[in-house]
C-alpha cells in the first residue's frame, strides 16, 4: 500500500507514536483526519504536520464515546472524500493486580483499548471497502503478546485486539481491506508513566513500578512510527515493533508456560 495522497484516520494522534505517525504519514504526502481525546495536544500535531502541506482535519474525540464515534464518518468524509486508511492507535494503562483494581476502572481501559477498536472498525469498514486498497491497523502491545503480572486489564484488552485483528483479516480477505496488528516494545511514551493507579495502593510503591517501567521504554516514537509505516505499506499482517518485542515473542512461542521463569533475569540485564 502506498499512502501517498491517501488519507488516513488516526487516533491517538496527541502524543507518542499518534504524533509520530502523523508526522511520518504526512511526510509520505498522506492527508490526515486526526482524532484525540485531548484537544489542545490533537491542535499541536495538526500544527506540526500542517507544515508538510497535506490536508489535515482535527477531530476531538473520546473514542470511548459510541455516538461520537459513529458520527466521525460523516464528519470526516465532509474534509476529505475519502478514507483509505484507519489506525486504532489511541490507549490508556492501568496498574495493579486484578484484586486491586475496581470494575469501573477494568471497564474504562476496556471501553478505550478494545471496545473503541471495534466501533472505529465499525464505523469506517464501508467506506474503507469503497476503495481499491485500504488498510485497518490495529495497535496491540507487547503484552498482547506476553502477560506480565500486574498487567490484567491491559493484556486483557490488548490479547483482544491481537485476536479480533486476526479474525477480521481472514474474514476480508480476498477484499481491498486488509489488517494489520502492531506490537510495539519499550517506545518511549507517557503511556506506562500515567497508567492510572489502582484505588488503596501505596503512592510510593506505585512510583516506584513506574521509575522501574521507564527504564525499559527506549526506542524514540519517530523510529516505532517507521517501523509500523514500513509494514502498512508492504501489507504486513503483524508488526512486532523493538528487539525487545521481537525476542519475548519468540521466546512466548518457545516456552508459551513457563517463559516467565528467564524474564526477570532479561530485565535485570536490560537495565545495567
Amino acid at each position: 500500500m502506498q499512502v501517498n495522497d491517501c488519507v488516513a484516520v488516526l487516533t491517538g494522534a496527541g502524543s507518542g507514536i499518534g504524533r509520530a505517525l502523523a508526522v511520518a504519514l504526512a511526510q509520505r504526502g498522506c492527508h490526515l483526519a486526526l482524532a484525540d481525546v485531548n484537544a489542545a495536544a490533537l491542535a499541536q500535531t495538526a500544527e506540526q504536520v500542517r507544515a508538510e502541506g497535506v490536508r489535515v482535519s482535527e477531530h476531538p474525540l473520546d473514542v470511548a464515546n459510541r455516538a461520537s464515534v459513529a458520527a466521525l464518518p460523516q464528519a470526516v468524509m465532509a474534509q476529505h472524500g475519502q478514507v483509505d486508511l484507519l489506525i486504532n492507535n489511541a490507549g490508556v494503562a492501568l496498574g495493579g493486580n486484578f484484586d486491586q483494581v475496581k470494575t469501573e476502572d477494568f471497564d474504562w481501559l476496556m471501553a478505550i483499548n478494545f471496545d473503541a477498536v471495534v466501533c472505529m472498525t465499525r464505523a469506517f469498514l464501508p467506506l474503507l471497502k469503497q476503495r481499491q486498497a485500504a488498510r485497518i491497523v490495529n495497535v496491540s502491545s507487547l503484552f498482547g503478546l506476553i502477560t506480565p503480572a500486574g498487567q490484567t486489564a491491559y493484556c486483557a484488552s490488548k490479547f483482544a485486539v491481537r485476536g479480533f485483528s486476526n479474525a477480521l483479516r481472514l474474514e476480508l480477505q480476498g477484499g481491498p481491506v486488509g489488517v494489520t496488528v502492531v506490537h510495539p516494545g519499550g517506545v518511549a511514551t507517557a503511556i506506562a508513566t500515567s497508567a492510572r493507579p489502582p484505588a488503596g495502593v501505596d503512592e510510593a510503591e506505585h512510583a516506584r513500578k513506574l521509575k522501574q517501567a521507564e527504564k525499559l521504554l527506549r526506542m524514540p516514537p519517530p523510529r516505532a512510527a517507521e517501523i509500523i509505516l514500513n509494514g502498512i505499506e508492504r501489507d504486513k499482517p503483524r508488526v512486532v515493533v523493538g528487539n525487545d518485542a521481537r525476542i519475548l515473542s519468540w521466546l512466548e512461542r518457545l516456552m508459551p508456560v513457563n517463559y516467565w521463569r528467564l524474564l526477570p533475569g532479561i530485565a535485570t540485564q536490560k537495565t545495567n
